[in-house]
C-alpha cells in the first residue's frame, strides 16, 4: 500500500498528534507498506518563532505555502496512493486530495464544540470560532473517516456536519505495555526517577490540564475526602500546573491533606504511579477518548471517572462513575458526593478490591495497539477498493 500521511507541523509544539502520526508511520513501515509523511516546514515561522506573530507566521506556512508544495508533489504520486490525515484538525488540506483515495482520523471535536457554543465552560474568541469553521469547511469535504470512539463519531456527524461514505470506530490501542508492577518494583522505579514513594500508596490524576480535565473539581473532591480522615492518602497530580482557579481549589485542602505536582514523567514512571495508586481520579467534563482511563486499568488501578461518553464507553463496567460537573451544579455538593464514592472504594475489603482490579486489567486488554493498526489498515483497504470502483 502506498500511503501519504499528513501530519501536524513539529514547529507548532503539539505533542500528542505528532506522536500519533509517528506511531502510524512506524507501524505501517514495519508491515511493509510505503509511507511518506507530509508536513509543513517552518519558513515564515522561523522569522517569528516567539511572540504574538508566531502563530500567524505558522498559519502562513501551513495554509499558504504548504498547499503549494502539496500540489506539486501530487503530480508525482501513483494513482493508487492513499492519503491519510492523522487528525481532523488538518481539515484545510483535505480539499487538496478530495478527488483521490483518502481517510481522515478523527480524535475529538472539543475545539469545534466550544466554537459552536456547546461547551460553556470554554468560551471561544471570534478568531477561534472562525478558525474552527475553516477547519470544518475542509474536513466536511472528506468521504471517509475513522473515529477513536463512538462519542467522537457522533460529534463528527452532529457538529462536523459531515455526510461520509465511510465512518467507522477503531478504539485507540495502548502505545506502551502497561501492566501491574509489584509494589516493591514500582517503588524502586519511582526512587530511581527521584520521586517519593509513599508506603501506603496515593491517589492519582494524570492530564495536560486542559479545561475539560476538571482538575479544580478533583482537588475539591480530594479536600472533602481529606477532611473526613486524620491520615488521608496524598493526591499526586501529574501534568497540571497551578493557575488561579486551581489555587483557589488548593486553598480548600485541609492541613492533613497533601497535594503534590509532578511533570515530565516517562512511561515507566507513570506505570509505577498507576501501579501504586489506590485510585485514579479522572472525572473529566469531556474527552475524545480518555487514554489515562485504560492506562490506569491496565496497571491494576481502580478508576473513578464521569458517567458520560466517551468516559463510560472507555471505562466500561470496570470503572466507577460520577455525574458530570456542570456550570449550574453546586460544586461542593458534587465534590462531597465524589469523596463518598472514593471513600467507599478505599474501604473495600481486599477480595472486593482485587475483583475490581482484575476486571479493569481484563477490560484494558481490548485496547490493543496491533488490533488498532490492523483495524486502520482494513478500512484503508476498503476505501482504496471503493475508490478504484468509482474511477473504473
Amino acid at each position: 500500500m502506498n500511503i501519504v500521511l499528513f501530519a501536524h507541523p513539529a514547529f507548532m509544539n503539539s505533542q500528542s498528534m505528532p506522536r500519533f502520526a509517528r506511531m502510524l508511520e512506524q507501524a505501517y513501515l514495519a508491515r511493509g507498506h510505503s509511507v511518506q509523511v507530509w508536513s509543513p516546514q517552518p519558513k515564515i515561522y522561523n522569522y517569528f518563532p516567539r511572540g504574538r506573530l508566531s502563530k500567524w507566521a505558522g498559519y502562513i506556512d501551513q495554509y499558504v505555502l504548504f498547499p503549494l508544495r502539496v500540489r506539486k508533489q501530487l503530480r508525482r504520486q501513483p494513482s493508487d496512493t492513499l492519503f491519510v490525515f492523522s487528525d481532523q484538525a488538518l481539515g484545510p488540506w483535505v480539499p487538496l486530495v478530495k478527488g483521490r483515495a483518502h481517510v481522515v482520523h478523527t480524535h475529538d471535536l472539543l475545539a469545534l464544540r466550544s466554537a459552536l457554543g456547546d461547551a460553556p465552560e470554554n468560551p471561544t474568541s471570534w478568531t477561534g470560532r472562525l478558525y474552527q469553521r475553516y477547519i470544518r469547511h475542509g474536513f466536511r469535504q472528506a468521504r471517509h473517516f475513522i473515529s477513536i470512539s463512538h462519542k467522537s463519531r457522533d460529534d463528527l456527524h452532529r457538529f462536523g456536519q459531515v455526510a461520509p461514505e465511510t465512518s467507522e470506530v477503531v478504539y485507540n490501542g495502548l502505545n506502551y505495555p502497561y501492566a501491574p508492577l509489584p509494589p516493591d518494583e514500582a517503588r524502586q522505579v519511582l526512587q530511581q526517577a527521584g520521586l517519593p514513594a509513599p508506603a501506603e500508596g496515593m491517589l492519582l490524576h494524570v492530564s495536560g490540564y486542559q479545561w475539560y480535565k476538571n482538575v479544580p473539581g478533583i482537588v475539591r473532591l480530594y479536600a472533602h475526602y481529606a477532611r473526613s480522615r486524620h491520615d488521608p492518602l496524598p493526591l499526586w497530580l501529574v501534568g497540571p500546573k497551578i493557575d488561579e482557579p486551581l489555587q483557589a481549589a488548593l486553598d480548600e485542602v485541609p492541613a492533613q491533606g497533601e497535594v503534590k505536582f509532578f511533570h515530565g514523567l516517562d512511561n515507566s514512571a507513570l506505570q509505577a504511579c498507576y501501579s501504586l495508586s489506590r485510585a485514579f481520579l479522572f472525572p473529566s467534563l469531556a474527552e475524545g477518548f480518555g487514554w489515562p482511563i485504560i492506562e490506569a486499568q491496565a496497571c491494576g488501578c481502580p478508576v473513578i471517572t464521569t458517567s458520560e461518553p466517551p468516559m463510560n464507553e472507555v471505562g466500561g463496567t470496570a470503572a466507577l462513575y460520577l455525574p458530570r460537573l456542570k456550570l449550574s451544579d453546586d460544586v461542593q455538593a458534587w465534590a462531597q458526593h465524589g469523596a463518598a464514592v472514593l471513600t467507599e472504594l478505599l474501604s473495600l475489603v481486599e477480595a472486593d478490591r482485587a475483583a475490581i482490579v482484575a476486571q479493569g486489567v481484563a477490560w484494558a486488554k481490548r485496547f490493543d495497539a496491533d488490533a488498532a493498526i490492523e483495524g486502520y489498515l482494513r478500512i484503508y483497504g476498503q476505501v482504496i477498493e471503493r475508490e478504484n470502483k468509482r474511477s473504473a
